[in-house]
């Protein structure tokens, strides 16, 4: 069986499986406390250690699910590590404080949120606390003399942000050493890959986690010309070297010098075995651009 492999996202930062599990959907799995514990035994057995959440998921319960399932099996805490994220104040009725939907990256919300999340998940750090979304108003240095009490407390150990622009990214970046920017890609979402955001993290040497790598399922179901035309490409060469659709996706995805890790975010433990085995693959420029020219809608210029 294969193991996924691991990867140091930064220099100094933590080391990460190079695929990891996202927990954004738990609380529609309908899994009890057993379950939950299984399929995180389930990952682990599988090589994939990281697991990847945010405060925001679930209604702000999905930290509660993954924290009840550590209780019950605390001696699995030390085997893998933990990513959450913060900085989205939801309407929600767990939080009826939060009058307006917006960002926040202030002290105070941040800090709470940590707080928040070390109690939600059992446990006594974070091993990476990601910023969820750019916030307009945020303080930079604020923000990273923030980091520095969190870190000087032991609450979290590395930081880094999702969704950054490649100039929102390097200005928190010089004040505090980042070791990730979570961001979307997808053979149906390729910005990332000419906008500077992958060039940016492969000259500072920091890995990007992935979300949506499957683009939402957009892959699989989509009936608009995009999906039609990618999915077909994706079949094909999928068929050819006998991968499945999935595989072939992240292996895809790993395959791009910037280190990509990718996010999977399934229930079944064969779609994460699927997700494992683009370790095994190897994706050769020309069938890496077909799939990339299917994405842009258009040839290399």
């Amino acid at each position: 069986m294969p193991h996924a492999s691991t990867i140091v996202t930064a220099a100094g930062g933590p080391t990460l499986s190079r695929i990891v599990a996202g927990a954004w959907r738990m609380g529609d799995w309908n899994f009890g406390v057993d379950e939950r514990v299984r399929w995180i035994e389930g990952c682990l057995d599988l090589g994939i250690t990281t697991f990847d959440h945010a405060d925001i998921y679930g209604n702000y319960g999905c930290e509660a699910l993954f924290g009840e399932a550590l209780a019950a099996a605390p001696q699995l805490r030390d085997r893998m590590q933990i990513v959450t994220k913060c900085g989205i104040r939801m309407v929600s009725s767990a939080r009826p404080e939060h009058r307006l939907g917006h960002y926040d990256t202030s002290a105070a919300h941040v800090e709470r949120s940590v707080d928040n999340s070390l109690a939600a998940l059992r446990t006594d750090r974070l091993d990476v606390l990601l910023i969820h979304r750019p916030d307009t108003l945020m303080d930079a240095d604020a923000l990273a003399e923030c980091f520095g009490r969190l870190r000087t407390a032991g609450k979290v150990r590395h930081f880094g942000v999702s969704n950054f622009t490649p100039s929102q990214f390097a200005l928190l970046h010089r004040r505090i050493g980042l070791v990730t920017n979570q961001i979307e890609a997808s053979p149906l979402h390729i910005a990332p890959f000419y906008d500077g955001t992958l060039d940016q993290a492969q000259d500072l040497g920091v890995a990007p986690m992935i979300w949506s790598a499957l683009a939402g399922g957009r892959l699989f179901t989509g009936n608009d010309v995009d999906a039609q035309r990618v999915r077909a490409v994706l079949e094909r060469i999928a068929h050819e070297r006998g991968l499945s659709v999935t595989t072939l996706v992240y292996a895809w995805l790993l395959r791009h010098p910037a280190r990509l890790i990718p996010l999977t975010g399934s229930r079944r433990l064969d779609a994460m075995r699927e997700a494992v085995a683009a370790l095994d693959v190897e994706i050769d420029a020309q069938a890496w651009y077909e799939i990339w020219v299917a994405g842009n809608g258009a040839p290399c210029p």
